[in-house]
């Protein structure tokens, strides 16, 4: 249930009962005490009159409160309303995790949304309580407790490692917003039995239970392109380009069924980027109680639900990479798409000390004909989208509109509904995206006793929304083994 949503009464009793599922998803400020907790803070439930209910801590923060010390507001999962919302707010709120006002500027991020800086600043205050420089300051607060917390890096690194200009602005900041010097709040560390190596970044990285963990590193472990990326069934790593040069990540999931990431970069201001390319990689901000709940009122989806709890939908760690990787894809299985991205990637891309780095949209741009097989059409579509993503013609970024998105995509020679969709639900996130088109997604469809035609299935999935994604999913789920499907995959053959 989105903040917007709820009342005042519906927030006080998820408090009331320390409901762990809206942690993140609001905070609540006290005022006989000044600080702010998560939902479910063990702390004695304050009276009604004393508590103010915020969609953000930067919000919080703006009215002048402090976080708890003792439920760290901040170290809840992320709200799955920046997904579900696709308005400004959201998209903001994308980019901002993402680390674009620490790396552009306000300017730079209200110019991808299309606004001016100063009427950008007042939707997020409307909106949200706080404008981009105070969402992007709490931002960089969440950074810094997760490396003072998780990790043994000296205080300079993680003050620049959390953005910030300076290690006097770091240490004012920190005793701002949690009361706490950076030797207090480090003294709360709770590192895992095993550790990090000394210098290394290893942090948890928080989700709302259940999780279909062996789902989603499955689908992983299917597509993965040998140099760039390794997966097995309980981990997956990466090399990735960033804005501060190469980087690399792992995500893995322990025997307490906690997920961590270990993390080697360039440059340590581009942490906050990977964590949260990490955290919609896996989908982690979701809500898998709300969305089981909503889709099992629908009998035909109770048994998909009850085999699967908690699934997700992959995200993308790049989404220029994403949409190359969808167009190799289409009409072939995963073993194929699989094939080919490795020979794309092995010819063209970039090789580090540590690893290969998926090709610059640039190098197949110019190159990729001469890697690429198939039809002269289709590679001329690929090396097309590559070239307009390099020059800047064709922009595709988290931040998106969907709408704008979807239609930018189907105007490039090349790109049909079920691709723009497709790269509009694993780029954005949007939880709301179906593909009727898909083989496998009617196939998997007809096995749960709904309509296995397009436009039956279509007019049936209206039922779903918003979670028609994770619709998508349940039905790649629910192939029959003699189904059309792809090798060592649970979901569609046209996916990659």
């Amino acid at each position: 249930m989105a903040l917007l949503a709820m009342t005042f009464d519906e927030r006080y009793r998820a408090i009331s009962a320390r409901d762990t599922r809206f942690d993140g998803q609001f905070v609540t400020a006290v005022s006989s005490t000044g600080i702010y907790c998560r939902p479910s803070c063990p702390a004695r439930t304050p009276k009604p009159s004393n508590v103010s209910f915020y969609p953000t801590s930067a919000a919080a923060h703006e009215a002048g409160y402090r976080a708890c010390k003792r439920c760290l507001p901040e170290a809840a999962p992320g709200s799955p309303d920046w997904n579900l919302r696709g308005d400004v707010a959201g998209r903001a709120m994308r980019l901002i995790a993402d680390g674009v006002v620490e790396r552009e500027g306000v300017p730079a991020l209200a110019a991808r949304l299309g606004y001016s800086p100063r009427h950008l600043t007042r939707l997020l205050t409307a909106e949200l309580g706080a404008g981009p420089l105070a969402l992007s300051r709490a931002q960089r607060a969440h950074t810094a407790r997760m490396l003072l917390v998780g990790t043994d890096l000296p205080i300079a690194d993680v003050a620049f490692s959390a953005g910030f200009a300076s290690v006097r602005q770091f240490n004012d900041t920190v005793r701002e917003v949690f009361d706490l010097t950076p030797g207090a709040l480090r003294a709360k560390r709770r590192m895992a039995a095993s550790g990090s190596a000394p210098g290394g970044i290893d942090l948890l990285l928080p989700y709302r239970p259940p999780l279909d963990a062996a789902g989603i590193f499955a689908w992983m472990q299917a597509r993965a392109l040998p140099g760039v990326e390794e997966a097995t069934a309980s981990s997956f790593s990466r090399h990735l380009r960033l804005a501060g040069g190469p980087a690399w990540f792992e995500v893995t999931q322990d025997a307490s069924q906690q997920l961590r990431l270990r993390v080697t970069l360039t440059d340590l201001g581009d942490l906050a980027s990977v964590v949260a390319r990490a955290r919609r990689l896996f989908d982690l901000d979701a809500d898998p109680t709300a969305i089981d709940a909503a889709l099992s009122v629908h009998p035909e989806l109770v048994p998909a639900v009850v085999r699967t709890p908690g699934i997700r939908v992959p995200g993308s760690a790049d989404p220029h990479e994403m949409l190359i990787r969808a167009m190799v894809g289409q009409q072939i299985t995963v073993i194929a798409a699989r094939t080919a991205l490795t020979r794309l990637a092995e010819e063209l891309g970039e090789r580090t000390e540590h690893g290969l780095l998926f090709p610059t949209m640039a190098a197949i741009a110019e190159r990729g004909h001469e890697v690429l097989r198939g039809p002269a059409a289709r590679i001329r579509a690929i090396t097309g989208a590559a070239a307009a993503l390099a020059d800047g013609s064709l922009t595709l970024t988290t931040g998106d509109d969907g709408a704008q998105q979807r239609e930018a995509l189907l105007a490039m020679p090349g790109i049909g509904p079920w691709t723009a969709d497709y790269v509009r639900m694993r780029v954005i996130g949007d939880p709301d995206v179906f593909l009727p088109g898909d083989v496998a997604v009617r196939s998997g469809a007809a096995a749960l006793g709904l309509p296995g035609d397009p436009r039956g299935l279509t007019a049936w999935s209206t039922r779903a929304a918003p979670w028609r994604s994770y619709l998508t999913a349940h039905f790649w789920n629910s192939v029959p083994p003699r189904a059309p499907r792809a090798a060592s995959a649970r979901l569609s053959k046209e996916q990659s």
